[in-house]
């Protein structure tokens, strides 16, 4: 797939080279993790994730001090005791692996919900961008997907997006 997508890209930019058209691309990740609006998004997601993660916290030490409390009276305690302990131990286990995914679902959406606006915004402002300076196309680049491999400085738009994101507010 990946092989696929780089002959498409190869082929339609020697087709664009050919008809003098000019390709730039953005760093979308980069834009928003630089631009204000991005960090001030960072910034919310930080405090949420540290607000579940210290109740998540205060609940597994509460299952470790029980668990410590039944394994050091498993010698006082009978059979029976022994093995309701354990169950409500279990129990309390499962309660907090529940409330850990439910919290990791809760910030995936959280976060989904705080990026779109972001998106939709940057790619207004790349779409300004573009026309304004007369590029027939812009890519998303990306570190880790590595789309674009070479280009001139010039076809870097993220600065541009970036300034233009944090001006309008």
């Amino acid at each position: 797939m990946k092989t696929l997508l780089s002959v498409l890209l190869i082929t339609l930019g020697a087709s664009l080279a050919s008809a003098d058209a000019k390709i730039g691309y953005v760093d979308v990740q980069r834009a928003i993790e630089q631009s204000s609006i991005g960090k001030k998004a960072k910034d919310e997601m930080k405090k949420e994730a540290d607000k579940r993660n210290k109740d998540l916290e205060k609940r597994k030490t509460d299952i470790d001090k029980m668990r410590e409390d039944i394994e050091k009276k498993r010698a006082v305690l009978t059979e029976e005791a022994f093995t309701k302990r354990a169950q409500e131990l279990q129990e309390e286990m499962q309660k907090f692996n529940q409330l850990a995914a439910k919290a990791q679902g809760e910030l995936q959406k959280k976060e989904s919900d705080l990026l779109e606006p972001i998106v939709k915004k940057m790619r207004t402002v790349i779409e300004k961008i573009a026309k304004d300076k007369g590029f027939s196309m812009v890519l998303q680049s990306n570190p880790n997907a590595q789309i674009v491999l070479f280009s001139t400085a010039d076809s870097d738009l993220t600065e541009d997006v970036i300034k233009a994101v944090d001006k309008e507010k």
